[in-house]
């Protein structure tokens, strides 16, 4: 993660607040929240694939093997949901089952980048140029951090 300080962070919250209905505002609240949060609308620049932590953890190690650099991903408060930013429209298409879609209509708790919470973090923080994961790519990720995680579960019951 980077520091608040850290080049980049600051192109990164520029991208961010851009899609709160009033960006300075936004900005000038995040500045100062002492939780170091905001609510943002998704659905505008981005949408957010949600999948329970135990399968989220996994898929980011996947892809990160798979690209240089995913699109921004959070993690909230104990690591029980982690969220991926795909392109807008992605959540109204997306069937996985167990995974939650946040699109139009739809507010995410989004920490300052590069900064400390106390709860929700950034996995990978912005970088301010846009840059999302490819939703073709998530799915394959998921897919290989799936099979990973059954053939690693004791299989139930034995025969005697």
């Amino acid at each position: 993660m980077t520091s608040t300080g850290a080049p980049g962070a600051k192109a990164a919250l520029e991208w961010l607040a851009a899609v709160a209905p009033d960006p300075d505002a936004c900005r000038w609240e995040w500045e100062r929240n002492p939780h170091g949060i905001a609510l943002l609308p998704a659905g505008r620049r981005w949408d957010v694939l949600i999948l329970p932590g135990e399968l989220g953890h996994p898929t980011l190690d996947v892809l990160t093997r798979l690209v240089d650099r995913p699109g921004p991903v959070l993690a909230d408060f104990g690591d029980a949901r982690v969220g991926f930013f795909v392109p807008p429209g992605t959540a109204a298409r997306w069937l996985g089952t167990g995974v939650r879609g946040a699109g139009p209509g739809t507010w995410i708790v989004v920490p300052y980048p590069g900064r400390a919470t106390g709860g929700v973090r950034w996995l990978v923080v912005p970088d301010g140029r846009g840059t999302l994961t490819d939703a073709s790519l998530l799915e394959l990720a998921m897919h290989e951090a799936a099979g990973a995680l059954a053939r690693e579960e004791p299989r139930g019951g034995s025969i005697r």
